[in-house]
């Protein structure tokens, strides 16, 4: 029993550890990101290989709702208006979801997929590899190339916003100028 209970001990004491670690670029991100809460910035969509439908207009990131562990980030394409970001800090790490609605706002049938940090990246740079949950909707959805997708943000504050998505054969940027709020209607 006594061996037992030092197991324990040693295993919470590592994963306190490991946290602190790992909790600190996780934090650093989130915070830099959370400073922009409230402002919009407009993009550019700078690789589109191969090319996708629907990403033709105007691109803005509008950092809209800050709270103390999640950041929702609206995304417009022209007038479209349904996908939106979610970032969390979940105690282990960073998630990013993809909320994408109908213009009524029900939920679309591929919605809320994403990713969760699998390390702990840098204060600039967080990746989001797809997690179980995402991976089974593609599959169910008959888009199961999508099941390795990685998202990427990076952020250097004042300067640049980049939203990346890349898997074999696909990748997908879309770089914000930092420098200069825009407005949003």
């Amino acid at each position: 029993m006594k061996t037992f209970k030092t197991l324990i001990i040693l295993l919470s004491l590592i994963h306190i550890n490991a946290h602190a670690v790992a909790a600190k670029e996780h934090n650093a991100f989130f915070q830099a990101l959370k400073n922009l809460c409230g402002k919009a910035f407009e993009g550019k969509l700078v690789v589109d290989f191969p090319k996708s439908e629907g990403f033709d207009g105007r691109l803005v990131m509008h950092v809209k709702k800050c709270q103390q562990d999640r950041i929702e980030i609206p995304f417009h394409v022209g007038e479209n208006r349904s996908r939106t970001w979610i970032i969390t800090q979940t105690g282990s790490g960073l998630s990013l979801k993809h909320d994408h609605r109908h213009s009524d706002g029900t939920p679309e049938k591929v919605s809320l997929y994403g990713g969760h940090t699998q390390d702990r990246g840098w204060d600039q740079v967080q990746s989001f590899p797809a997690d179980d949950f995402t991976k089974q909707m593609f599959v169910d959805n008959e888009i199961p190339q999508s099941i390795t997708n990685t998202w990427k943000l990076y952020l250097y504050p004042k300067k640049f916003f980049s939203y990346v998505l890349v898997r074999e054969g696909r990748e997908f940027r879309v770089d914000f100028d930092l420098s200069k709020a825009v407005k949003v209607d």
